[in-house]
């Protein structure tokens, strides 16, 4: 799927969110299975199931296109896409591109002095569903469309098409030659999904609205319907592979904060559920210590396997409404939700710290990387990871996940959690603490359970490390962290506008008593007194944190109140500004109205193309404004544009991801994004549907999900 276009749909207002071998070349790190709690699907033999039935998805909000290159596709886009258009390549669990055999016998660099050409070997039973072969003048007219020449297209993604010179047949049937004006290492990105010369000859068919459906598709499944809310699936019957075992699949839409509700109607069989959600579903375990192991699950690592418990199942039972299980209504509903099984992995999504480095004191890089080194990243990946019983490491990289060829850690060009360097690197910016209030600082501070301690030092403890403030934060607050506005609030998709869907933080009697004031107290982190804030010419260092106001997004307005409180400790005071969901993106994050934030990021198989709108050094534009691209904090360097540069043009692959790696390093070192956690993928699924589940990076196999006999 076209990822920078995906990237721009999942944008994450909540970590908020706006599924590949490896280039030619291999090396060690391509092998071995996926790290633990890569995915986590109910695997079963396709004989094993009944060959029949309706799997009733959730989405979060019906697709207004299903055109997966319109600007407005979400990922319900994507998900429909994938069940009914040829993709050329899948991703594993390890996010690495596969051949699909369905649709490719071979594909293979075979030239590249003087230029780079591929050659695509087509299955020949291949055909859409209008009978007509899958052929040339099918990539032919996707360039066309894509290149971005022709204005009527309007497409939001273009990367690799506009490196094509010319698409022609191959010298033998069933093979179409690609011959590229220009290097491009991430050639396998192309042509996933491939749509019909009819949709992208016509540009009026390109950009028309979801209602029309899709006439031709060339899948396991075709489009039958698109009603109000609704997509409805059923089995191709000109396919050529494997049988679908399902007759329908209904993508439905339904927002994050009915998804339990619809569950326990019987309305859904497979929808990412919530935190609160998820621990309701555990609750209804008969030995919740052991329900993970109890369901079978495919993942390495086994992300099923027995977890800290998050309550008693009373009181997960009764997370919503007060109930407290002794009612009728609260144990018919524990009775409905006992008919699914709750299925996690590390989604293939990360959650990031945005320092806006344009303006105010972060446009010093001392101040970012200051920041930075305040901020306890293990802590906070403790905070929302370990209570789902998921791995618990925080990222340390931006543009590769764990387990990724070529992942590496490259924090240390920024430098682990040092409150002493931090505060040098404030001072040799200028901002300093007075004498008066350094000596406040050290006579009346006391940690954040109110135990006196001397100055802040690199180890000094902080709550958010312990277990057990953890355990009565998340008690008490109700965090969400599966619900990043990224992952359209719930489902892991992204609403269409871009707007974040993370919620406002807990209410005053909900909060812990030692977290941050939220907006509505006096709107920042207001513990920290006057004299001890850092100053600059007796200008105080206050950062505005902006944090979508929303219900659904409680887990970021945890992690920023987390936030807020460490970095009370160098000197430094938030004023926690809290926007409504909708307008988060586009009104603050996509402007620049911010000095803080919290958002999230889609991961991506081809870092190389999808990496460099995020991270390149924005340009001034003729008429004086800023071309930022993707990038949001408007920090970058030309040596990190060199890098991408070269790397996207390198068809060695371990040298390109050597080169993908430098810009890593180079982009930690610039502090203007700070990578936290992997997101967690948390997946309501019906009992006896297989073959689905936490796919994590691993793109579905449609045509083997279905019931057990």
């Amino acid at each position: 799927m076209p990822l920078t276009k995906r990237r721009r749909a999942m944008l994450l207002a909540a970590g908020v969110m706006l599924p590949l071998p490896v280039l030619t070349g291999c090396s060690s790190d391509d092998d071995g299975p996926p790290p633990p709690a890569a995915w986590d699907i109910a695997s079963a033999p396709r004989s094993g199931t009944t060959g029949t039935g309706t799997l009733r998805w959730a989405l979060d909000a019906a697709p207004t296109t299903l055109n997966a290159f319109q600007k407005t596709a979400d990922t319900g886009t994507q998900r429909i896409a994938g069940a009914v258009l040829p993709s050329l390549y899948t991703l594993d669990a390890r996010g690495r591109p596969q051949r699909n055999g369905d649709y490719l016998t071979a594909a293979d660099v075979t030239s590249s002095d003087p230029k780079q050409v591929v050659v695509y070997k087509l299955n020949p039973k291949a055909v859409w569903s209008d009978g007509r072969p899958i052929g040339a003048e099918d990539f032919q007219a996707q360039w066309r469309a894509l290149r971005g020449t022709d204005e009527a297209y309007g497409t939001a993604h273009n990367a690799g098409y506009d490196r094509i010179a010319k698409i022609e047949p191959g010298d033998k049937e069933h093979e179409v030659k690609v011959t590229f004006a220009k290097p491009y290492t991430d050639w396998r990105s192309l042509f996933t999904p491939l749509y019909p010369k009819s949709v992208m000859d016509n540009p009026a068919v390109f950009s028309a609205p979801a209602a029309k459906g899709l006439a031709v598709g060339a899948g396991p499944f075709m489009v039958r319907e698109v009603s109000d809310g609704s997509v409805t699936l059923v089995r191709n019957p000109r396919w050529w592979g494997d049988r679908a075992r399902l007759s329908r699949v209904v993508f439905q839409a339904v927002p994050a904060e009915k998804r339990a509700e619809a569950l326990i109607a019987g309305r859904l069989d497979l929808a990412e559920v919530d935190r609160a959600t998820a621990r309701r579903i555990r609750a209804t375990a008969p030995d919740k210590r052991a329900a993970g192991t109890k369901q079978g699950s495919s993942a390495p690592g086994k992300a099923g396997a027995p977890e800290p418990s998050l309550g008693s199942g009373r009181e997960a039972a009764g997370a919503e409404g007060g109930a407290t299980g002794d009612t009728d209504k609260n144990r018919s509903q524990t009775r409905a939700l006992s008919r699914f099984t709750l299925r996690k992995a590390l989604d293939s999504a990360y959650t990031q710290l945005a320092l806006n480095g344009t303006k105010g004191p972060l446009a010093d890089e001392r101040v970012r990387r200051a920041v930075a080194r305040a901020i306890d990243r293990k802590a906070l990946a403790k905070l929302v990871l370990k209570p789902m019983g998921l791995p618990s490491e925080p990222l340390g990289n931006h543009l590769l996940m764990a387990g990724q060829p070529g992942y590496k850690d490259h924090s240390g060009a920024l430098g682990d959690k040092d409150t002493n360097a931090a505060q040098s690197l404030l001072a040799d910016a200028g901002w300093r603490a007075s004498d008066a209030g350094r000596q406040k600082a050290l006579d009346g501070k006391t940690d954040d359970r109110g135990r006196r301690h001397s100055a802040p030092t690199a180890t000094a403890t902080d709550p958010a490390t312990d277990s057990a403030t953890d355990s009565a934060t998340d008690s008490a607050t109700g965090m969400d962290p599966a619900t990043d506005p990224a992952t359209d609030s719930a489902s892991g998709s992204a609403s269409q506008s871009l707007s974040g869907t993370a919620s406002a933080s807990a209410t005053n009697s909900e909060r812990p008593s030692d977290a941050a004031p939220a907006a509505g107290d006096a709107g920042r982190s207001g513990r920290l007194g006057e004299a001890a804030v850092v100053r600059k010419k007796g200008r105080p260092l206050v950062l505005r944190f902006v944090l979508p106001d929303d219900r659904t997004a409680a887990p970021l307005s945890t992690v920023g109140e987390r936030i807020a409180r460490m970095l009370e400790k160098i000197g430094v005071r938030t004023e926690i500004t809290k926007v409504s969901g909708e307008s988060y993106f586009r009104d603050h994050i996509a402007t620049g109205d911010y000095d803080l934030a919290l958002y999230s990021w889609p991961a991506s198989a081809y870092p190389a193309t999808d990496g460099r709108p995020i991270y390149a050094k924005p340009q001034p534009a003729a008429d004086g404004s800023l071309v930022v691209e993707q990038n949001y904090t408007r920090v970058g360097t030309d040596q990190i544009d060199q890098f991408f540069d070269q790397a996207l043009s390198e068809l060695d692959g371990g040298a390109s991801r050597s080169l993908v790696s430098r810009a890593d390093a180079r982009i930690w070192a610039a502090a203007g994004s700070i990578p936290l956690y992997q997101r967690p993928q948390l997946i309501a699924m019906r009992k006896g549907l297989v073959n689905a589940g936490a796919f994590g990076f691993a793109t579905p196999r449609y045509q083997d999900i279905g019931f057990r006999r």
